[in-house]
């Protein structure tokens, strides 16, 4: 790497195409909001020559229309495919969202790429959502690499953010994060600031200058070659520590000379097992240069250092049943299995997905089967269908260039699977199998909506289907306890996009409400009632008086009807008919308006008429009755409480459970997780928490954690709400009212 001269990158104004899964490259990039991710996309595009006739670069592609909402919030918010070509292979660049709220689309990258660019900026350094993005794909073993940007910074320091990298990702061996080159500095200005202008190549200890806006390489001179010393030691220690040749340490200790070609495959090896994590620095190119700095080492890096797809572990795939199906590894001639990684509509084609194809050749026209994971819960349509594939296409910039065929490792546009959601496969109809599921984070933020009008609401069940089956980490809730429908989001940002989606793409605008969790009522009490309906009228009167009694019952009994008539008082056949009036006044409720429950009501007596009586007065007569004995008691008002589990950084354990107690948590225990590294240890704190006082606590956990705690939250059971909160609850829903 770093002794390549590239005169023919890929022909300009030509999407690139792949006819085998070497040929190909598919790269993630991770990094936070505002690190350059976009602009170095742009950097590499414009170095690899995808240029439009002006000579300018296209626009970064994407699998729809682009945003103009990305526009308005000033920051990426879905992930984008820009395919570009180096060296005769496809890279295919995946850049992904910074900002938290949109880790749907990160993690919708990772499934797609086979290795990942982590982009840090010199001037911000490592935050801690990066951190966890690096642990995920450590976890799995995606191999890694770092580029530096923002040199141009006046704080910026190379080489002090690439020792924060070294200690963030090291874990137990910081030799394992090294720099394959040194920045070059220029003239110092007015400001003491040198910007950097080129770099020097540790292994090959050559130099290479971007000053002129094209890349020229020659000697470092003698001044230059003490400085690199110690940090290429360094690197050829750390290269050859990660080295499959056991002899080869020994022979560099023992002072050989260790030829630069030998050192390069073992770097290359080493960064394709995902054992060693080199660091490099890029910036964009200044206006009118067509080589941004350190583009070019970079584009080499991935072409030679990146794992080939067939190098990766596909996912396990299964037949739709559940038996496990042994493929042959990224094999264009085998069994046809691809995924949907994501799913968006264009205006002008309308839905469009973008597939990553693990298996076989996808080609257009021919029909193929689609399995889902069968998200109902999450609003998701369940299915096992056949569908016809439409036109195959690559982004190029914001058009999309149609292609033959896509073969295995690679990734392509497909118009008008109007079944196909994100997370589903694509096989051969004859023989359909199923990949394993990718994990999404839970949506923990509910926004309660109503349509703003009624041409609105004629519309809003369609627009919020089209809504989730492209976003797999939105949920969507119709809730029968609060009659709200309800969008469970990841943040306030993600809510914003989603609602915004809903009225530029669908055309349904939608007024936002405050969300209601699902409350209780039930008698604190033992209590009587009894239920009179006479009434005469001319004609058929209505005669019914029942008497009940009402006690409490442990939680999660629901409503239990005991008869206890004797000697008639209520005929038989009207006994169903006072159970009928109690249960639908408890669905009612009998203070609130929130359904009763854990209470059994027993029939004790009554009167009946010969002729006025009837189903319908026997069930008013059980309505009044169970009203009456509701009167005469202590009636608690139950809340849902969940169990909260917040995995967190050592550093915020105690403001997160002091966090849970103002919010009438109570904490059952903490337990320290393994593998903290040098980035810090992490502690699960267990809490129980009452739903209602943790509805923006997603939001609230990210801003007290600094973006680097996540939370699960299950119903745990309804319990009684204390009897200052419930009467200011009263008070509001009266205000409101």
């Amino acid at each position: 790497m770093g002794d390549k001269t590239h005169t023919h990158p890929g022909a300009a104004g030509r999407a690139p195409a792949a006819d085998h899964p070497t040929s190909v490259r598919n790269v993630v990039l991770v990094g936070h909001s505002g690190s350059g991710k976009t602009t170095l996309v742009e950097a590499l595009a414009l170095t690899a020559g995808a240029v439009n006739r002006a000579g300018r670069v296209e626009d970064g592609g994407t699998v729809s229309d682009y945003d103009d909402i990305e526009h308005r919030q000033q920051r990426s918010v879905q992930l984008s495919l820009v395919p570009v070509e180096w060296d005769g292979i496809k890279v295919n660049l995946l850049d992904t969202p910074g900002y938290a709220d949109f880790v749907g689309e990160l993690r919708a990258g990772l499934r797609a790429a086979d290795a990942a660019l982590f982009v840090v900026s010199a001037a911000d350094g490592v935050d801690g959502s990066t951190r966890m993005v690096w642990e995920e794909c450590a976890a799995v073993g995606m191999p890694r690499a770092l580029v530096i940007t923002h040199l141009e910074a006046a704080r910026a320091d190379f080489e002090e953010t690439t020792r924060v990298c070294a200690e963030a990702f090291g874990a137990d061996d910081p030799d394992a994060v090294l720099p394959l080159y040194l920045p070059l500095h220029g003239a110092q200005g007015p400001d003491g600031h040198a910007p950097v202008t080129g770099l020097i190549g540790l292994l090959t200890q050559r130099l290479f200058d971007y000053a002129s806006g094209e890349r020229t390489e020659s000697e470092p001179g003698p001044e230059q070659l003490p400085l690199i010393e110690e940090a290429r030691n360094r690197l050829i220690e750390g290269i050859i520590a990660e080295s499959e040749d056991e002899t080869l340490m020994d022979r560099y200790l023992g002072g050989e000379r260790i030829d630069v070609k030998t050192l390069i495959g073992d770097l290359e090896r080493a960064v394709a097992r995902g054992s060693f994590f080199p660091v490099l620095a890029a910036a964009p190119a200044a206006d009118g240069a067509r080589q941004g700095l350190g583009t070019v080492e970079l584009l080499e890096l991935i072409t030679g250092g990146f794992p080939t797809p067939p190098e990766r572990v596909a996912p396990t795939v299964t037949t739709p049943e559940g038996r496990e199906r042994a493929l042959k590894t990224c094999d264009p001639d085998g069994p046809l299995v691809a995924e949907v990684v994501k799913t968006a509509s264009d205006p002008y084609v309308g839905r469009v997905s973008l597939v990553r194809v693990f298996s076989g050749t996808l080609r257009p026209d021919e029909t193929v089967h689609v399995s889902g994971h069968g998200l109902t819960d999450r609003g998701h349509e369940d299915h096992d269908v056949d569908e016809r594939i439409g036109a195959l296409s690559t982004p190029f910039g914001k058009q999309q260039r149609p292609v033959t065929h896509c073969v295995a490792g690679d990734l392509a546009c497909v118009a008008k699977l109007n079944r196909a959601e994100t997370g589903d496969t694509l096989s051969a109809k004859d023989d359909p199998l199923l990949m394993e599921a990718w994990r999404m984070p839970d949506p923990l933020l509910p926004v309660a909506i109503q349509a703003h009008s009624k041409a609105d609401e004629d519309k809003l069940s369609q627009g919020l289907a089209r809504l989730v089956a492209e976003d797999p980490t939105m949920r969507l809730e119709q809730n029968q306890h609060t009659h709200q429908v309800v969008l469970w989001c990841l943040g306030e940002a993600h809510a914003d996009v989603a609602l915004e989606r809903l009225r530029s793409r669908y055309g349904v605008q939608v007024d936002t409400v405050p969300h209601r969790v699902s409350l209780r009522e039930t008698f604190a009490e033992r209590s009587a009632g009894r239920g009179r309906h006479v009434k005469q009228s001319g004609g058929h009167g209505q005669f019914a008086i029942c008497e009940i009694e009402v006690e409490p019952l442990p939680g999660g009994s629901g409503i239990e009807f005991v008869d206890k008539v004797v000697g008639g008082a209520v005929p038989r056949q009207f006994i169903p008919s006072v159970e009928k009036g109690v249960r639908a006044q408890a669905a009612r409720g009998v203070v609130a308006g929130y359904p009763l429950v854990d209470v059994r009501v027993t029939l004790l007596d009554g009167k009946a008429h010969s002729v006025d009586s009837s189903d319908a007065a026997f069930q008013t007569a059980g309505a009044l009755a169970l009203r009456e004995a509701a009167a005469g008691a202590r009636i608690h008002l139950l809340e849902p409480v969940a169990e909260v589990s917040v995995l967190v950084g050592d550093d915020f354990v105690g403001a997160v459970m002091s966090d849970l107690s103002g919010r009438r948590g109570r904490v059952l225990g903490t337990e320290q997780m393994a593998g903290g590294g040098r980035g810090g240890g992490r502690t699960v704190v267990r809490a129980e928490v009452p739903e209602i006082e943790i509805g923006r606590y997603a939001v609230d956990l990210r801003s007290l954690s600094h973006g680097t705690a996540r939370f699960d939250r299950v119903y745990a059971r309804h319990e009684p709400m204390p009897a200052q909160v419930a009467e200011r609850l009263r008070a509001e829903e009266r205000e409101a009212s």
